[in-house]
């Protein structure tokens, strides 16, 4: 591991908040056998220490998430600042559902999402962090329920699975919409439903989570001009590529330029905001739609006229820490076009290409048929006599790559999205096909591809015998 700059940096900054509350007497509390008194360690430590020596021994049992060998799923390592705020805000450890248990998280969270909204065009809205993407599309779809009670919500079959999921718990008919070839909504299909007259809301995904497809928005909105309809977008992972639209191909930029004209959104700053887990946000166009969360609670709010969070909030108790390194991480690097947090972002888009090409030229795999990957999410399959085998051997690939430090992930596609001409001559189904998924997120990657190309050739080589 590189040389974690956190301690320094939290160190420097627990003493300004001590300083903070010096006019405050000390005071003894006990935890256990180890006593603290105020800001200052007990001087029973070794205990404390010895604990965490065991937990380090134990968080050791895991996948390197933190390196750029670490190519499998949607994890990227938090800022150091992010992870330096959260631990600095532990201190006071703030609740951010009332102005009485975090006032100067609840601001700085206010100012966060402002920040979030800002990336898309947004300023008269609604909205607010949540501990998670899913928290996040609860609250949208429930929002949507209310607005259009009894209606249908639709999305893409390449949805994630949680809006069928919460649209069950929230008891609304939920939909799926076939996808092309590209994991793309079928506007066609979507259409046959629409047509139907019961749809309420379509689910635009911005980055699904097999392959970073982007459905077409502006195409959905043209759509909702003639039907009429709610559109949610679920930009959960996607949500930041609306900061590099000159790196995405033509149709992805053009459902980003749409952004603006959707409903509802989420974005999960815990994915692509350098952001710990977990820490979600869900963005209303509409202010008006905080009516549906009003409440008569007699003992949370009555300390502040401001705005509390609780009141436009599903979630009770939330971290207030999240907001904390979330609004610090926004101050040292802004979710703005050009800056150094989009150049990231875009780094991570080169690489994804890059492998991308280099997949096309190796007869051993097969690249998507409909073209390069929209995000940063790169997927292939094995060429072999059949889609069994072909599913096999990517399971041998992924753990001989593992035995090298190379850590892919697996994920089931429709065999039809990959080159068909040797698997129609032989009169194959075109079924699902186990295959090989890369998500290059990390800024490093580009500079570690050749490193992790060698990996992946060594690891092929091996399984085919050659």
């Amino acid at each position: 591991m590189p040389k974690d700059p956190v301690p320094g940096l939290l160190s420097r900054a627990t003493e300004v908040l001590e300083a903070e509350f010096a006019r405050l007497p000390r005071f003894g509390a006990e935890f256990g056998a180890a006593d603290v008194s105020g800001f200052e360690a007990g001087a029973d430590t070794e205990a404390m220490a010895k604990v965490l020596e065991a937990t380090a021994h134990r968080l050791g049992d895991n996948y390197p998430y933190f390196h750029p060998l670490y190519a499998g799923q949607m994890l990227k390592p938090p800022h150091p600042v992010a992870r330096a705020a959260y631990a600095l805000a532990m201190t006071i450890n703030p609740n951010n559902h009332a102005r009485d248990g975090g006032r100067a998280s609840s601001e700085m969270e206010i100012e966060a999402v402002r920040g979030i909204a800002g990336m898309f065009g947004w300023t008269e809205y609604l909205g607010h962090l949540t501990s998670s993407g899913t928290l996040a599309n609860l609250e949208a779809l429930w929002v949507a329920g209310q607005l259009a009670p009894g209606r249908r919500i639709v999305g893409s079959e390449q949805a994630h699975y949680t809006h069928r999921r919460i649209s069950g718990v929230l008891k609304l008919e939920y939909t799926e919409i076939a996808a092309d070839g590209r994991g793309r909504m079928s506007l066609e299909a979507l259409e046959n439903e629409l047509g139907k007259g019961d749809v309420g809301t379509v689910v635009v995904t911005l980055g699904t989570t097999a392959i970073g497809a982007v459905d077409s928005l502006d195409e959905v909105l043209a759509l909702r001009e003639r039907y009429g309809f709610r559109v949610h977008v679920d930009a959960a992972y996607g949500g930041y590529f609306r900061l590099i639209p000159e790196a995405l191909e033509e149709p992805a930029r053009r459902a980003y330029a749409a952004t603006g004209e959707a409903d509802s959104m989420v974005i999960d700053p815990h994915k692509h905001g350098l952001q710990p887990y977990g820490c979600g946000c869900v963005l209303f166009r509409d202010p008006g739609v905080g009516r549906f969360y009003k409440h008569d609670s007699p003992y949370t709010y009555f300390t502040s006229k401001e705005l509390h969070l609780g009141e436009i909030s599903l979630e009770c108790s939330r971290a207030g820490a999240s907001a904390v390194a979330l609004w610090a991480t926004q101050q040292l690097l802004p979710p703005t076009p050009g800056g150094e947090f989009a150049r990231g972002l875009a780094q991570g888009r080169a690489a994804a290409l890059e492998l991308d090409r280099r997949l096309r030229q190796e007869q051993r795999f097969a690249a998507l048929a409909a073209g390069a990957p929209e995000l940063d999410i790169v997927v292939w399959k094995v060429n072999a006599e059949d889609p069994q085998r072909a599913s096999k051997m990517a399971q041998q690939i992924f753990a001989a790559c593992a035995t090298r430090d190379l850590h892919l992930a697996l994920v089931q596609l429709p065999l039809c999205w990959f080159q068909l001409s040797d698997f129609e001559e032989k009169g194959v189904e075109a079924g699902p096909v186990t295959c090989l998924r890369s998500v290059l997120m990390k800024p490093e990657h580009g500079a570690w591809l050749d490193r992790i190309w060698e990996r992946l050739t060594a690891a092929s080589v091996e399984v085919w015998g050659e």
